[in-house]
């Protein structure tokens, strides 16, 4: 069965630590990315989020966003942990990214979108 709470590792170097989820399913952390797209310091930034049925599945789904500190934008994961045969962990996640933007005629501008594999370090 797959753990979300640890420390996590994505393909770009970025860190995320996910504690404990609770009874509900709901979990807090915090992500210290690798990269981002603005010229100010990079600080830690706080993260909620919800696990599907916590303790009946072996592969759950879970969502999460993340407010960054150091930047007016939001950014919201989807995705899945999974367990190979060898017991290694990953989380396979979707996001969605939206900044700021100072009229709704920018919006077409202001979401990205990617993908992220996260694996334990710990």
């Amino acid at each position: 069965q797959c753990d979300l709470q640890g420390l996590w590792r994505n393909e770009l170097g970025s860190n995320m630590t996910l504690w404990a989820t609770n009874a509900a399913g709901t979990f807090s952390g915090s992500y210290h990315t690798a990269v981002a797209a603005t010229n100010k310091q990079i600080l830690v930034s706080p993260l909620q989020g919800a696990q599907q049925h916590p303790s009946a599945k072996r592969h759950p789904t879970f969502g999460f966003t993340v407010q960054w500190q150091f930047s007016d934008s939001t950014t919201a994961f989807v995705g899945q942990c999974f367990v190979d045969r060898r017991g290694k962990e990953t989380l396979e996640t979707t996001w969605l990214l939206r900044e700021e933007v100072l009229s709704h005629k920018d919006t077409w501008k202001a979401t990205r979108v990617g993908t992220s594999v996260f694996t334990r370090i710990k």
